[in-house]
């Protein structure tokens, strides 16, 4: 089983109640895995109960990254919030822990 870290890096930050998750291809082939196995589905399934919106994901070939906008992910957001990570900037690292069938 392969994780998305073995494939990619990644950024996350907030906007409000909306993280803003972005992971980045390390090599052509890892981008065609993880556009075909990285959806906005099971980015949602993965965080679970964390999530309470919906989930979008975009697509940049040119950069080889995916971007998933996640609404109601913050708990409210940066000055209302009570978890540890408000900000949304440590929640990338979760979905790099998201396991995928590379087959």
């Amino acid at each position: 089983m392969t994780r998305v870290w073995d494939l990619a890096h990644g950024r996350s930050g907030d906007k409000g109640d909306v993280c803003n998750m972005g992971v980045i291809a390390r090599t052509p082939e890892a981008w065609e895995v993880l556009r075909k196995h990285v959806t906005a589905e099971r980015v949602k399934a993965h965080f679970g109960d964390m999530i309470k919106g919906s989930v979008e994901r975009f697509e940049l070939p040119n950069i080889r990254a995916l971007n998933f906008v996640c609404r109601g992910a913050l708990d409210g957001g940066g000055t209302l919030s009570l978890r540890s990570d408000h900000l949304g900037k440590v929640m990338y690292t979760w979905l790099l822990h998201m396991e995928i069938d590379d087959e």
